[in-house]
Protein backbone atom coordinates (compact mmCIF):
# COMPACT_ATOMS: atom_id res chain seq x y z
CA UNK A 1 0.00 0.00 0.00
CA UNK A 2 1.25 3.76 -1.32
CA UNK A 3 -0.13 6.36 1.49
CA UNK A 4 0.94 10.03 1.54
CA UNK A 5 -0.61 12.88 3.52
CA UNK A 6 -0.03 15.98 1.09
CA UNK A 7 0.21 19.29 3.69
CA UNK A 8 -1.25 22.55 2.27
CA UNK A 9 -1.26 25.80 3.60
CA UNK A 10 -3.71 28.47 1.40
CA UNK A 11 -4.45 31.69 1.90
CA UNK A 12 -7.39 32.73 3.85
CA UNK A 13 -9.35 34.66 0.81
CA UNK A 14 -8.64 31.22 -1.49
CA UNK A 15 -9.86 29.05 1.03
CA UNK A 16 -13.48 28.03 -0.26
CA UNK A 17 -12.50 28.26 -3.65
CA UNK A 18 -9.46 25.67 -2.64
CA UNK A 19 -11.60 23.17 -0.99
CA UNK A 20 -14.41 23.47 -4.58
CA UNK A 21 -11.79 22.54 -6.66
CA UNK A 22 -10.55 19.76 -4.61
CA UNK A 23 -13.54 18.06 -3.60
CA UNK A 24 -13.75 17.47 -7.38
CA UNK A 25 -10.35 16.11 -7.43
CA UNK A 26 -11.40 13.93 -4.27
CA UNK A 27 -14.09 12.74 -6.47
CA UNK A 28 -12.25 11.85 -9.34
CA UNK A 29 -9.68 10.16 -7.83
CA UNK A 30 -11.79 8.12 -5.80
CA UNK A 31 -12.24 6.42 -9.24
CA UNK A 32 -8.83 5.89 -10.25
CA UNK A 33 -7.69 1.86 -10.87
CA UNK A 34 -5.58 0.84 -7.44
CA UNK A 35 -7.24 3.97 -5.29
CA UNK A 36 -8.45 2.64 -1.74
CA UNK A 37 -8.96 6.11 -0.04
CA UNK A 38 -8.96 9.73 -1.43
CA UNK A 39 -9.54 12.71 1.31
CA UNK A 40 -9.22 16.18 1.89
CA UNK A 41 -9.04 17.48 6.04
CA UNK A 42 -9.02 20.08 7.58
CA UNK A 43 -6.85 21.80 10.24
CA UNK A 44 -9.48 22.27 13.38
CA UNK A 45 -6.92 25.12 14.54
CA UNK A 46 -6.02 26.74 11.28
CA UNK A 47 -8.48 26.45 9.06
CA UNK A 48 -6.34 27.28 5.82
CA UNK A 49 -4.21 23.99 6.50
CA UNK A 50 -5.35 20.68 4.48
CA UNK A 51 -4.10 17.31 4.31
CA UNK A 52 -4.78 15.58 1.50
CA UNK A 53 -4.97 11.32 2.59
CA UNK A 54 -4.32 9.72 -0.11
CA UNK A 55 -4.07 5.76 -0.07
CA UNK A 56 -3.39 3.62 -3.11
CA UNK A 57 -2.80 0.16 -3.63
CA UNK A 58 0.97 0.88 -4.53
CA UNK A 59 3.37 3.08 -5.81
CA UNK A 60 2.65 2.66 -9.57
CA UNK A 61 -1.23 3.47 -8.93
CA UNK A 62 0.10 6.43 -7.13
CA UNK A 63 2.33 7.24 -10.02
CA UNK A 64 -0.37 7.29 -12.45
CA UNK A 65 -2.28 9.29 -10.09
CA UNK A 66 -0.34 12.58 -10.69
CA UNK A 67 -0.44 11.43 -14.43
CA UNK A 68 -4.45 11.92 -14.63
CA UNK A 69 -6.13 14.87 -16.23
CA UNK A 70 -8.30 15.88 -13.21
CA UNK A 71 -4.96 16.22 -11.72
CA UNK A 72 -3.03 18.17 -13.74
CA UNK A 73 -6.56 20.21 -13.87
CA UNK A 74 -6.31 20.44 -10.18
CA UNK A 75 -2.96 21.28 -9.67
CA UNK A 76 -3.02 24.37 -12.09
CA UNK A 77 -6.28 25.57 -10.61
CA UNK A 78 -5.01 26.05 -7.09
CA UNK A 79 -1.29 26.72 -7.68
CA UNK A 80 -2.06 30.40 -6.79
CA UNK A 81 -3.91 29.31 -3.59
CA UNK A 82 -1.26 28.22 -1.71
CA UNK A 83 0.80 29.80 0.54
CA UNK A 84 3.58 28.42 0.56
CA UNK A 85 4.46 25.10 -1.66
CA UNK A 86 2.72 21.62 -0.90
CA UNK A 87 4.44 19.15 1.14
CA UNK A 88 3.50 15.32 0.25
CA UNK A 89 4.89 12.94 3.03
CA UNK A 90 4.77 9.07 2.27
CA UNK A 91 3.94 6.08 4.60
CA UNK A 92 4.21 3.25 5.42
CA UNK A 93 0.98 1.19 6.59
CA UNK A 94 1.55 -0.54 9.52
CA UNK A 95 -2.14 -1.80 10.62
CA UNK A 96 -5.06 -1.58 8.49
CA UNK A 97 -8.23 -2.77 8.57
Amino acid sequence: MSTTLVHIQVVPEARDRFIAATHENCLKSRQEPGNLRFDLLQGEADPNHFILYEAYVDAESARAHKETAHYLAWREAVAEMMARPREGVAYQMLVAE
